[in-house]
């Protein structure tokens, strides 16, 4: 093979090889974030863990069980959970809650501590409902979303986003 060919096989291979990681966002410093967008996914995964809980119940108490449909809404509500969690660990964690700088601010330190409880709050109720099908972990999603929106953003970024809501 001459050199050309190895650098194509060479090339090739190390595109495919990291093409799943170009795809994810973001841990490279792009400065592209969306968050607006991340909380209309979460209410869309909750809303979708609370259909897929509802359809297993529904469909488990029928006289003659659908396994390969109960099986198929299980598998969607776990993956539905870790979309949540994902958003928790991988992108607000990871990206957007930033250490505070400055340890004698006490508002940004109660702040950040907040931050990180509430999403780790997410995450177990995100975990504790693909373990179930118990609502209640649903309705404490759906509170708990709600109150980092209300931590996440300021009163004048909430008043402004609320002006661009349709």
């Amino acid at each position: 093979m001459n050199t050309k060919k190895y650098l194509f096989l060479f090339a090739a291979m190390f595109t495919i090889g990291f093409s799943t990681v170009a795809f994810a966002h973001c841990e490279i410093p792009c400065g592209i974030y969306t968050d607006k967008m991340r909380f209309e996914m979460w209410e869309e995964q909750i809303a979708t863990v609370e259909k897929s809980m509802k359809q297993i119940v529904e469909l488990s108490k029928a006289g003659e069980k659908n396994y390969n449909q109960i099986v198929r809404w299980v598998v969607n509500k776990d993956e539905h959970a870790d979309d949540i969690r994902e958003i928790a660990v991988q992108y607000f964690l990871a990206q957007r809650i930033v250490p505070v700088a400055d340890p004698t601010d006490q508002a940004a330190v109660e702040k950040y501590n907040k931050s990180l409880e509430v999403l780790h709050h997410i995450i177990v109720h995100a975990m504790k409902a693909k373990q179930t099908t118990d609502l209640q972990h649903v309705d404490k999603l759906r509170e708990l979303v709600k109150q980092f929106y209300k931590l996440y953003f300021n009163e004048e970024m909430q008043e402004h986003l609320e002006e661009h809501h349709h």
